[in-house]
């Protein structure tokens, strides 16, 4: 396995990351035992980085990998955890809480959760709008200071919030969407991050399935699969966003590899700072992922990829309005 380093001061992790949200939460039903197996497939892989969230599925992402990671060595996992997403018990959000409190609280559940007595990566998911973000880092300082956690990291905030935060504490890498559909981290906050010696984490580097080459305009979506009230799913946006998915698809004859290899073999190509975590909840999902190591793209890929899918070519937000508002990573990088 392909291995990065988050960020100048941070961890040597797996070139490619899972995601562990889709086996809790929001993409509709998921099937546990296959999500194990998921897990124990990608640490044999020689993947280390896995993410989760205390928020997904209240808690149950968290007892989900505790139950996967029984008998393996504590020392190969890298766990990155984000908090402070608040829900009531139907699974609505309430919004966010990063305050000093607030922080060593969902620390002490998620060390309870995950059966571990340090996690390696922790932090928020969103910024709090009430509370500096450099009481929050500080309060995730304290805990590194006394071995409750190894690494700072942050998500989905702009590039005045990065340096901020990193005057407070290092942080060892940004954890943000960024995909051939979702690039507006180029103008601003990636040359920050490279600035400050910051890593990435990319999620929805398939753009939550939508650039996997899996999707139809005619798939019937769960009611608790928030891509049925996702923008860039709906209506006349999805039929446009999938008409990019099918230049790809001519890119694929020549390459004889499959459009989601492609998406994920361009993000990779996109930097060594750059670690893509893959959401994948089957072994097979995951199989064909890991298949984009395999794929190196040279210049002349690159270019045509990007003919194919131009930046700001899809329609639609990736968040709804309200969820949209919460992003301070989009505040001046439309």
């Amino acid at each position: 396995m392909e291995k990065r380093k988050l960020g100048k001061g941070g961890p040597e992790v797996s070139a490619l990351g899972l995601g562990c949200m889709g086996m809790s939460d929001l993409y509709g039903a998921a099937d546990e035992k296959e999500s194990i197996a998921t897990i124990h497939e990608a640490l044999e892989s020689g993947i280390n980085l896995l993410d989760t969230g205390d928020f997904y599925g209240m808690g149950h992402n968290e007892l989900l990998l505790k139950e996967a990671l029984k008998g393996k060595n504590r020392q190969n996992v890298l766990l990155s955890v984000k908090f402070g997403g608040m829900r009531d018990p139907n699974g609505s959000w309430l919004g966010y809480d990063a305050r000093p409190q607030a922080v060593k609280n969902f620390l002490a559940y998620s060390l309870k959760r995950l059966g571990t007595d340090y996690i390696d990566i922790y932090r928020p998911a969103r910024l709090d709008p009430n509370v500096p973000v450099e009481e929050t880092v500080g309060a995730i300082s304290e805990m590194v200071q006394a071995g409750y956690v190894r690494y700072i990291g942050l998500s989905e905030v702009g590039s005045e919030t990065l340096h901020r935060a990193s005057k407070v504490h290092k942080i060892s890498d940004l954890q943000i969407e960024y995909s051939l559909i979702s690039r507006s981290i180029e103008s601003e906050i990636l040359p920050a991050c490279r600035e400050l010696g910051i890593g990435i984490t990319a999620y929805g580097v398939l753009s939550r399935g939508l650039i996997s080459g899996h999707w139809s305009k005619d798939r019937i979506v769960a009611q608790n699969d928030f891509r049925k009230f996702s923008p860039r799913f709906s209506g006349e946006n999805l039929v446009h966003n999938l008409s990019l998915v099918d230049a790809l698809k001519k890119l694929t004859e020549q390459k004889t590899m499959t459009v989601a290899q492609i998406a994920i073999a361009w993000v990779l190509s996109q930097g060594e700072d750059i670690v893509p975590l893959i959401g994948a909840r089957k072994t097979n999902r995951l199989k064909e992922a890991l298949g984009a190591l395999e794929l190196k793209l040279s210049n002349e890929d690159i270019v045509q990829i990007e003919q194919m899918i131009p930046k700001g070519a899809a329609k639609g937000d990736r968040y709804n309005s309200h969820q949209m508002t919460m992003l301070d990573s989009e505040r001046k990088n439309k």
